[in-house]
């Protein structure tokens, strides 16, 4: 494949009219950190706020300046101590991982599962112990963890949840929007997301208490009501700006035909794919729809008996857009990192964590050790590159003689 894929990007003249408004008004931001109205922010913002509470059918509504922002106010929220302990994956953005550093507190990696690569509800309760306050699940690549057992575990272990949906805005588990499942969840709008502000987030949640400490988080910390259940308080600067809510509000008016038309094409890809032997396209789990932020292949190491890097390394040079491995395993980025230690040194005991709570197992490397990735979301893919993606696959398998 000579030609390169073309880039997707769902911008048009909406965002940049609703763009040039705000300029011409000269208000690119509404916030102030006082007890104002202000406080809560701009009309844009508002405006954002609401909408994704109706579309989500979600109670509240928290703008932030970015994703990574958005899981740090709801860790805080649940006024987690210094020492405590939250769940975590161990592959996934460092964000889900440093977001509990901020605190004061531990990640406590568990098991993925083999097929979804979400958090295994069926490994957690052994990662917890009295000190463990909440789970924080991933909805990785583009589909829901499994909620239903998920929370049935928290919920008899007294811990709260926080969905990082992320990758996964708009998929559903039992038809319901992944990130409104749990106590706290929420969703990336960086530049490469299915809607993207260029940088944000919003996170959303039913529970009022909640929903009023993340606002005080976002914005400073400086309006505070005296309250002796939450007294472990940081407020940032978290605020999202007018342009970008506006650009928001035009892109989450897209968002059911961006994702309509990512999951045809995935699924065409699968269609092809699978008649490829040794390979396993994605799974999805019952109950689960897939929005494709990735698309995430492994090879069936019982069929393929070429070693993985060969294949990656044919299948590249074929010009598809693929990767070899997602992100290196958090345990070891996290708990190696001597600066990370010497900051929170309470939280990062490697000999007591790393070596103890926080390694992974071989489940999760062997998962990860017949892994290709396809980003699926930063390519506007058309029909013709399906085919071509398809005819490049049958050619490394041939070369390799594992189909005739």
């Amino acid at each position: 494949m000579k030609r390169k894929f073309k880039l997707f990007n769902s911008f048009d003249n909406r965002e940049l009219n609703a763009s040039k408004e705000i300029i011409k008004r000269g208000l690119l931001s509404g916030f102030v950190a006082d007890k104002s109205n202000a406080f809560y922010g701009g009309k844009y913002v508002n405006r954002l706020e609401k909408s994704f509470c109706k579309y989500f059918n979600s109670k509240y509504a928290i703008s932030v300046n970015s994703w990574t922002s958005g899981l740090v106010c709801a860790v805080g929220s649940l006024n987690i101590k210094p020492g405590d302990e939250i769940i975590v994956s161990p592959w996934t953005m460092s964000a889900t991982a440093t977001a509990i550093l901020c605190w004061g507190a531990i990640p406590v990696f568990s098991e993925i599962d083999e097929r979804t690569y979400c958090l295994d509800f069926r490994k957690l309760e052994n990662k917890i112990t009295k000190k463990t306050r909440a789970i924080m699940v991933t909805d990785i690549f583009g589909q829901s963890a499994n909620y239903k057992e998920i929370m049935k575990v928290a919920k008899k272990n007294n811990l709260k949840v926080i969905s990082d949906t992320a990758q996964a805005i708009g998929s559903k588990s039992n038809n319901k929007y992944s990130g409104t499942i749990s106590d706290i969840g929420g969703f990336s709008l960086n530049r490469h997301k299915h809607i993207q502000t260029g940088e944000g987030g919003v996170i959303l949640t039913n529970n009022k208490y909640l929903a009023t400490n993340m606002f005080k988080i976002r914005n400073h910390g400086e309006v505070i009501n005296k309250d002796k259940k939450f007294r472990n308080l940081i407020g940032f600067n978290f605020r999202m700006n007018e342009i970008e809510a506006a650009i928001g509000l035009e892109q989450l008016k897209k968002l059911k035909n961006i994702l309509k038309d990512k999951t045809s094409k995935a699924e065409y890809l699968t269609k092809l794919l699978n008649q490829i032997p040794g390979l396993i396209t994605p799974y999805i789990d019952k109950g689960n729809t897939h929005v494709y932020y990735c698309y995430p292949i492994k090879i069936n190491k019982k069929i393929i008996k070429v070693k993985k890097n060969k294949i990656f390394k044919a299948l590249k040079s074929e010009g598809i857009p693929i990767e070899e491995n997602y992100v290196n395993l958090m345990d070891y980025h996290i708990y190696s990192n001597s600066k990370i230690r010497s900051i929170f040194p309470w939280s990062l005991n490697k000999k007591t964590y790393y070596s103890k709570k926080s390694k992974v197992y071989s489940h999760t490397k062997s998962i990860i050790s017949n892994f290709f990735n396809i980003s699926f979301c930063e390519y506007d893919f058309s029909k013709e590159d399906i085919k071509n993606i398809y005819s490049a696959f049958l050619k490394v398998w041939r070369n390799f003689n594992l189909i005739k």
